[in-house]
C-alpha cells in the first residue's frame, strides 16, 4: 500500500518552506522515522521522517521546490523490500582507473540548492569535493573552499581558453575576488524582519556600564560548587536574566508590545537567548524565567544552545519571547545597538569584558568593565524608563545579593 509523505504543520505562522535535501533517492529501502528530507523555513531546518518502513516509491518534490502544508513529497511502497542489483554469470570486468568524465553540467540533485548552483555555474566535478555538512552532504562553503584552494572544474581541454564563471570572478594571481551565491529563505526572512523593524518601531539605545567585579567573584567563588550540585556550569547568563526579569517587573512597559492601537502588558517572562549556529544566529526562549531557580536558567539555556548546536532547534523553541538579551561580547564586541525582535519592545546587548581605569571613591582603580546597550521601542518607552531600567540591571549586577532579595 502506498503511503503519502506529506509536509507537516511547521509552528505557528509558518505555511511554507523549501526542500533543501532528499536523503534517500527513490527505489531505496526506508525504515520508519528514518530522516527522508530536510526543509528549510524562515526559521529553522525541519528533517521529515519517514512515516512507514518499506520502499521510497516515488519523489514528487524536488530540491529547490517551494512546498507548502500537507502538500504531498512523495510515497512509500509500505512493507516493500528495496530490490537488489541483478546479477549476471558473466565475470566482473577488470577493474580500471577511472578517468575524469566530461561535465554535463548535471549535478546530483540532493545537493542543496545554492551548493548545486555554485557547482553547475562553475562546471566543478562534484565527487571531488569534501562534503562536511549532515551525513557529509556537500555545503556551499565546501564549494566555495573548493574553488579558494583552486579546485578545478570536472573536464577542461587544455588548450582552450580560460572560461570565466558566470558567479565567479578570477584573479590571476589569487583565486575567486568574488563569489555570488542566492540568500537562503532563512537569511531572507532574517533581513527583511530587521528591515521590518527598523521601518516599523522608533528605535533608540541608551548606555551604561557597570563593574563586573562583585559578579566575577561570585562566580568564582561557587562556580565549582555549582556545577557539582547542579550538573551544569555557572556563567553570567543566569545573572543577567534574573536581572532583566526584575528591572521588567520595576518598568512593565518595556516587557509589552502594540498591537494594532492597543500597549499589551506581558504577566509573563518569557526571555529570549541569542544563540549562534551553524546557520546564523538564532533566538531560542527561556520559558517562564522568573519561575526558575538561577540553575534552571543555566540548565535551560544549555539545552535549547544544545539543540542549535546540533541543528535540532524547534519553531516551538524560539515563538513568542517578550524581551531578548544578545551577548555580543562572546565574539569579543566591545559596543553595539542591537535591533529589536518584532513585536518586543526591548532588547539587551551584553559586550565584551574589558580591565579599565575607573575612579572608585576618588581613586583611580582597576576594573573589568561591560558596556551595556537597552535598544527599545520610543512609541511604547520612554527615554526616563529606558535609562532606569539600564540602572537598575547595573545595580544588581554590581551588588548580586539584591537578586537574591529581590530589591
Amino acid at each position: 500500500m502506498a503511503i503519502d509523505i506529506k509536509v507537516p504543520e511547521m509552528g505557528e505562522s509558518v505555511t511554507e518552506a523549501t526542500i533543501s535535501a532528499w536523503t534517500k533517492k527513490e527505489g531505496d529501502a526506508v525504515k520508519v522515522d528514518e530522516v527522508l528530507a530536510i526543509l528549510e523555513t524562515d526559521k529553522v531546518s525541519l528533517e521529515i521522517p519517514a512515516p512507514t518502513s518499506g520502499v521510497l516509491k516515488s519523489i514528487t518534490k524536488k530540491v529547490g521546490d517551494v512546498v507548502h502544508v500537507r502538500d504531498i513529497m512523495g510515497t512509500i511502497e509500505e512493507g516493500a523490500v528495496a530490490s537488489a542489483p541483478a546479477s549476471s554469470s558473466a565475470p566482473a570486468p577488470k577493474a580500471e582507473t577511472p578517468s575524469a568524465q566530461p561535465n554535463t553540467g548535471k549535478v546530483n540533485e540532493e545537493l542543496p540548492p545554492a551548493a548545486r548552483k555554485l557547482i553547475e555555474e562553475n562546471k566543478l566535478d562534484a565527487s571531488k569535493i569534501t562534503g562536511t555538512g549532515r551525513n557529509g552532504q556537500i555545503t556551499k562553503e565546501d564549494v566555495i573552499l573548493f574553488m579558494e584552494k583552486g579546485g578545478a572544474s570536472a573536464s577542461a581541454p587544455k588548450a582552450a581558453s580560460p572560461e570565466i564563471p558566470k558567479a565567479v570572478v578570477v584573479s590571476a594571481n589569487a583565486g575567486p575576488r568574488e563569489t555570488v551565491v542566492p540568500m537562503t529563505k532563512l537569511r531572507q526572512t532574517i533581513a527583511n524582519r530587521l528591515v521590518s523593524a527598523q521601518h516599523t518601531a522608533a528605535i533608540l539605545t541608551t548606555f551604561n556600564e557597570v563593574d563586573m567585579s562583585p559578579i566575577m567573584e561570585l562566580r568564582n567563588k561557587y562556580k565549582d560548587k555549582f556545577k557539582e550540585t547542579h550538573g551544569v556550569g555557572l556563567g553570567f547568563m543566569s545573572l543577567f536574566t534574573k536581572a532583566v526579569v526584575a528591572a521588567l517587573k520595576a518598568y512593565p512597559a518595556i516587557n509589552a508590545e502594540i498591537r494594532g492601537t492597543d500597549i499589551v502588558y506581558k504577566n509573563f517572562y518569557d526571555i529570549g537567548v541569542a544563540v549562534g549556529g551553524p546557520k546564523g544566529l538564532v533566538v531560542p526562549i527561556v520559558r517562564n524565567a522568573d519561575l526558575l531557580s538561577f540553575a534552571g536558567v543555566e540548565q535551560e539555556i544549555a539545552r535549547l544552545a544544545g539543540k542549535v548546536k546540533d541543528g535540532k532547534i524547534s519553531l516551538e523553541d524560539m515563538e513568542g519571547g517578550t524581551f531578548s538579551i544578545s551577548n555580543g561580547g562572546v565574539y569579543g564586541s566591545m559596543m553595539s545597538t542591537p535591533i529589536l525582535n518584532p513585536p518586543q519592545s526591548g532588547i539587551l546587548g551584553m559586550h565584551n569584558i574589558v580591565k579599565r581605569a575607573v575612579v572608585v571613591n576618588d581613586q583611580i582603580v582597576i576594573r573589568p568593565m561591560m558596556y551595556l546597550a537597552l535598544s527599545y521601542d520610543h512609541r511604547i518607552v520612554d527615554g526616563k524608563e529606558a535609562v532606569q531600567f539600564l540602572v537598575k540591571i547595573k545595580e544588581m549586577v554590581e551588588d548580586p545579593t539584591r537578586l537574591l532579595f529581590e530589591v
